[in-house]
């Protein structure tokens, strides 16, 4: 068995090949399995505010502001409205809560707001968060027109400014241009005092390069690193593995957890979890068991990702009884499963060709859970259309938009779409069209290619497109 050794106090055991048992997964059931699955909901209490800490003023009034603007009424006449009370520091929490809800043409708006107050002072604070913002949404142009504005305003760039729009040009669709430009603002970075390269920068390089599988970029960089001033840090290296884990690059991200321990690292949860969830979703559950093991004998706790990862990777392996033993063992820690969790194991009886089971659990988190989600309605919707059975899904996706129980977004659209162009049901393709105009979501061009490119063009997809271009014509549709 090979040790990788971080501390005196925990390690990262990686099993040889010879099978070993895992005691932890030796429960014996006292209890059958609903009878611990309370579904709890997981919404913090006491909380005043739908954005951070109610403790909080300025996150207060950003939340305030937030629920008193609509299409109807402007951000900016909300904005005049407490303009005595509105500055900076509420200005940079609302480019992040409009980042996260997808109105990025509202920040511009605060950005403008903000330009016309007396106390506005041009920052590079300022700037790199709405580059930030922007670079996240896709909008690159926008990004560099506000790198431009910074500099015509006066502002001198800093790292970062420098590291924002090197993120933003990472969001972009060409990845190999975009790595180029990213590397080109780095040695750009190298020629400026002001400007030098920070751990940042190199951890978003790092990154981005092992997302790629440009194991010799990295390589380069981490050389590049060795040799600067600067020290790499926990983030390094989780970013390194966790991008070599997503990608299947096992053999790199063990190398990467081994120059961890060489700089005398110790691991936190974020790496635990990134192992746990590499391990899993290689289907290799022999190392995967070993370093859940070494995080119970170690000084960190699980998290409910942890357990929610090793349900879904043995879900996807038809390993239900597992499944089952790790929610066991979620409850005797004393954790409480939350809706993620629920979903996690409602798509895991889907891949275990139990159906019923899944029914069964989603009719309780829909009796029990206050605040519902789409996303778990898209899991029982997803468990009957992985199990051939559309017409079934159809008939629930019916009852829940006639009773409006859960939200519906383009995303339970999407998965319906899919599954019945795979099923070639024509009938219940037209009436989820039908749906979608009701609802006000138009499908665009990427909605049908990702759902077509799946199945072939097959006439009856083409029609149904040509049948649905008359949608866009409609107003006020997302």
């Amino acid at each position: 068995m090979t040790t990788l050794q971080f501390s005196s106090s925990s390690s990262v055991q990686l099993p040889s090949s010879t099978t070993t048992t895992t005691p932890w997964l030796n429960l014996q059931k006292k209890r059958p399995l609903y009878s611990i699955v309370r579904c709890v909901s997981t919404r913090p209490g006491g909380r005043k505010s739908g954005y951070g800490s109610s403790s909080s003023e300025a996150q207060e009034l950003v939340t305030l502001v937030m629920r008193n603007f609509s299409d109807k009424k402007p951000l900016v006449s909300t904005l005049d409205k407490y303009v005595k009370l509105v500055r900076t520091e509420h200005c940079f929490l609302l480019f992040e809560q409009l980042g996260k809800t997808d109105n990025w043409l509202q920040c511009l708006e605060v950005f403008r707001w903000m330009q016309k107050q007396r106390w506005y002072i041009a920052d590079n604070g300022v700037y790199s968060k709405l580059i930030s913002v922007m670079g996240k949404k896709g909008q690159i142009r926008m990004a560099m027109w506000l790198f431009s504005e910074m500099r015509n305003s006066g502002c001198r760039p800093d790292t970062s400014v420098y590291n924002a729009v090197i993120s933003a040009h990472l969001h972009s669709r060409d990845k190999s241009k975009a790595l180029t430009k990213a590397m080109g603002y780095f040695e750009k970075m190298k020629e400026m005092e002001r400007c030098s390269p920070s751990i940042v920068t190199y951890n978003i390089l790092l990154r981005a390069f092992a997302q790629a599988k440009n194991v010799e970029q990295v390589d380069a960089l981490l050389k590049d690193l060795d040799e600067s001033i600067v020290t790499p840090d926990i983030f390094t290296f989780n970013g390194l593995m966790d991008a070599y884990g997503k990608n299947g690059m096992i053999n790199e991200m063990e190398h990467v957890l081994s120059r961890m321990k060489s700089n005398k690292l110790k691991p936190d949860i974020i790496t635990f979890n990134i192992l746990i969830d590499s391990y899993g979703k290689k289907q290799d559950f022999q190392k995967m068991e070993q370093v859940f093991k070494s995080l119970l004998q170690s000084k960190e706790k699980p998290t409910i990702p942890t357990f929610n990862s090793m349900i879904t990777n043995y879900g996807k392996a038809r390993l239900r009884e597992k499944s089952e033993l790790v929610l066991e063992k979620m409850i005797d820690l004393g954790y409480k499963p939350s809706y993620i969790t629920y979903e996690c194991l409602i798509v895991m009886y889907g891949h275990c060709d139990c159906v019923s089971k899944a029914r069964e659990l989603f009719d309780r988190v829909m009796e029990s859970e206050k605040e519902k989600k789409a996303s778990t309605l898209n899991s029982m919707l997803d468990a009957y259309c992985m199990n051939g059975l559309p017409m079934e899904a159809h008939l629930l996706f019916e009852s829940i938009h006639s009773a409006k129980a859960f939200p519906i977004d383009s995303s339970t659209y999407k998965l319906l779409y899919k599954a019945y162009t795979k099923a070639d049901m024509k009938e219940l393709v037209q009436k989820l069209l039908t749906y979608m105009d009701e609802d006000g979501i138009i499908p665009n061009k990427k909605f049908f290619l990702d759902a077509l490119g799946a199945f072939g063009s097959a006439p009856t997809n083409r029609r149904a497109v040509g049948d649905n271009k008359g949608l866009s014509k409609h107003k006020g549709h997302k």
